[in-house]
């Protein structure tokens, strides 16, 4: 269902990095015809390979972004929460969806209609610079994604997941899983078994899960446990150059 934005939802618009250094009436102007769309756990916001027509930014809830295939076969890119935004660069160019959208929670989305978006940069060309530096954003965390997936074990994956969710830098912390543990397998690119295995391996490190509660004894340890993998790569990579 579609409404009109909200002040806390502009709150959350006008920070992400689509309007980062733009004057506050040219981004009025550029989301002007944005509505905000809410949707349930497991409704589709955007499918993949069908055209483009809207940009969209994350207010509430979380979403999964995700390919599949004709076996219906999934492969996650991400999942994001408040403030994320996506399809930014289909929307620029025309061309159809890369990747499906679709709410892992019950969710609120600024849905932005992509001939506007077209029409105010063709107005006002400074208006690409923020946009192309979002585009960017994203490709450094797919390259992160790459990173992550070659350099660490499915323990060190899950190690860093845990870590981000973490309040604290050191010391003890009670986390709560934000999705399901099919899905955080999904992003790590992990099977559910293989999740399993990962989080009994992290006990020995005084972590504990019981349903989605997750106890960590110490933070330090799980944070270095996670980059531990990456710092080995880079260092071979350092060597062959």
């Amino acid at each position: 269902m579609a409404s009109k934005l909200t002040g806390g939802d502009l709150q959350i618009i006008t920070r992400i990095a689509v309007f980062r250094g733009l004057k506050a009436e040219t981004v009025a102007h550029m989301i002007a015809p944005a509505t905000a769309i809410s949707v349930r756990a497991r409704e589709s916001i955007a499918r993949q390979d069908e055209p483009a027509t809207a940009f969209f930014i994350v207010v509430g809830g979380w979403v999964k972004l995700f390919r599949s295939n004709l076996a219906g076969d999934e492969a996650v890119i991400e999942i994001m929460s408040r403030g994320g935004s996506f399809a930014e660069a289909a929307a620029l160019t025309g061309h159809r969806y890369l990747a499906n959208a679709e709410a892992v929670t019950d969710a609120r989305v600024a849905r932005i209609p992509a001939d506007h978006l077209v029409r105010c940069i063709r107005a006002n060309p400074d208006i690409s610079v923020p946009m192309i530096a979002s585009i960017c954003q994203h490709m450094h965390h797919l390259v992160q994604r790459v990173e992550q997936l070659k350099a660490q074990s499915g323990v060190q994956r899950l190690a860093e997941f845990l870590a981000s969710l973490a309040i604290t830098e050191q010391g003890s912390c009670a986390l709560v899983l934000p999705y399901d543990k099919a899905l955080i397998a999904g992003e790590l690119g992990l099977t559910p078994e293989s999740l399993s295995r990962a989080f009994a391996k992290l006990r020995s490190i005084g972590v504990t899960v019981d349903a989605s509660q997750v106890a960590v004894r110490d933070v330090a340890r799980l944070r270095k446990l996670a980059t531990d993998g990456r710092s080995a790569v880079r260092g071979k990579l350092q060597a062959v150059r």
